[in-house]
């Protein structure tokens, strides 16, 4: 097992915990990093396997184990906030230890990725299955293509993804096997059925102009998690805080404030 998960903390207060999305890393906060470090204390993970954060050689890439690890690396209690793939692993740790997860918040996330016609909106299972077959020729292009795909649709698009580029390589990329996992975990994992049981605030924020987790999900998920509460960040794409993060934290402020 790994000894440690690479956390960078900042601030002082309440225990603020974000975790990025696939093929990325901490860094990706970096457009909010400074407001939410004035709300309380904030540790930025590298989730296992992603950039500073090497997977344990002795442990299979499973999702479990992600979970596993990533909750080793938690406050006693926090405020958790995933994005897409993080918003996943952080829903199950919510599932799994409620009582030290005091609020939960997830970033253009579903609690089941694939598209599941016609009643599920989401990633067409082709998508995956195409990143997956080309990741091994160039995982470098490949991860470099689903980036673009999370920005498309936002009005400042190649801002957006010129500035994740940067903090993608500002730190060590994953290795295939970690990056081929993680797509099994977006096409696998479906936590729909579990959803009834979570019990802290939970806020759902979601971008309109989202081209891998479509808002039209929002509907579905309000039915399975109907205490929670859904946001949807009209001129965003996949990664609305870094499209909008003066009106992400505007959201998310009166969230954390409401329940701090």
């Amino acid at each position: 097992m790994v000894t440690k998960v690479c956390s960078d903390v900042s601030g002082t207060g309440a225990d603020i915990v974000v975790l990025h999305g696939w093929g990325l890393n901490s860094m990706i906060w970096t457009p909010i990093k400074a407001q939410l470090a004035e709300l309380g204390r904030l540790t930025q993970l590298d989730l296992p396997g992603y950039g500073e954060s090497p997977w344990p050689s002795d442990s299979p890439v499973t999702f479990a184990t992600l979970c596993e690890l990533t909750r080793a690396a938690l406050p006693a209690r926090c405020h958790l906030v995933g994005w897409s793939l993080g918003g996943l692993v952080a829903t199950q740790l919510a599932l799994d230890e409620p009582q030290r997860i005091q609020t939960l918040t997830t970033v253009a996330s579903s609690p089941y990725f694939p598209a599941e016609p016609p009643h599920w909106p989401g990633i067409q299972p082709s998508v995956l299955n195409q990143f997956g077959r080309q990741l091994s020729k160039d995982f470098r292009r490949t991860v470099e293509r689903f980036l673009a795909l999370q920005s498309m649709g936002s009005p400042h698009a190649k801002q957006d993804v010129k500035a994740i580029k940067e903090w993608l390589f500002s730190k060590p990329m994953a290795s295939v096997e970690v990056l081929d996992a993680g797509l099994d975990m977006l096409a696998q994992v479906d936590l729909r059925s579990q959803l009834q049981q979570l019990t802290m605030p939970y806020l759902r924020i979601y971008g309109r102009l989202d081209a891998l987790v479509p808002s039209s999900v929002v509907e579905p998920i309000d039915r399975l998690a109907p205490t929670s509460e859904a946001y949807v960040a009209p001129h965003c794409s996949h990664a609305p805080f870094i499209s909008d993060p003066d009106g992400f934290m505007e959201v998310w402020r009166a969230f954390f404030q409401r329940h701090a």
